[in-house]
């Protein structure tokens, strides 16, 4: 990775800070229903610097650090980190990410240019368990006990603030579950 000053970070370059939000609202299975659980959370993303590969593929990388805690009791229920890669050339985007559950995701989407109504830059990636391209690996106990299935998500940047929205399709307690996550958050 290289010095960061002069790198190309396209639309990645609006997520750049510490984000903090108090709305969240997650949706999670749960054996005999669902849970669902108010939270707030902290996001900071930094800049990483570039990544070259096979002499052919250069990348922007911004690493991210997400930490959720219940609303109910201040409980981390979940702690996220992984990167945010830009390619150029193609207009790729890719978000790879690591939940301490034994899952990992490598999810992408090309961007052309989307915005809201008010401006900001709207990102969308998206991956697959069976995927050729944009993959789901976890454990072989989630594999048999809580598989990932699919993986969507939304970020909408810009104007201080950072919306998102995503759904984990779940194979869990015998059936298929949306886990749905969603918050605003505001920068600090």
């Amino acid at each position: 990775m290289s010095d960061t000053g002069e790198i190309d970070y396209g639309p990645l370059a609006g997520l750049v800070g510490v984000w903090t939000g108090k709305s969240g609202f997650d949706i999670a299975p749960e054996p005999n229903g669902t849970e669902t659980n108010p939270y707030f959370e902290t996001i900071k993303y930094s800049l990483a610097g570039d990544a070259t590969n096979a002499e052919a593929q250069k990348l922007a990388v911004v690493h991210y650090r997400q930490v959720v805690q219940r609303q109910s009791n201040n409980k981390v229920f979940h702690d996220q980190s992984g990167y945010w890669m830009w390619d150029a050339a193609t207009n790729t985007l890719m978000h790879s990410f690591t939940i301490p559950r034994g899952v990992c995701v490598l999810a992408g989407g090309i961007y052309e240019g989307e915005k809201d109504g008010a401006g900001r830059i709207v990102l969308n990636v998206s991956a697959k368990l069976e995927d050729s391209e944009w993959k789901i690996i976890q454990s072989p106990f989630m594999q048999k006990k809580a598989s990932t299935l699919a993986f969507n998500q939304q970020i909408t940047v810009g104007n201080g603030t950072l919306s998102y929205a995503q759904t984990t399709l779940l194979d869990i307690y015998g059936k298929k579950f949306e886990h749905t996550d969603e918050n605003e958050l505001t920068l600090s």
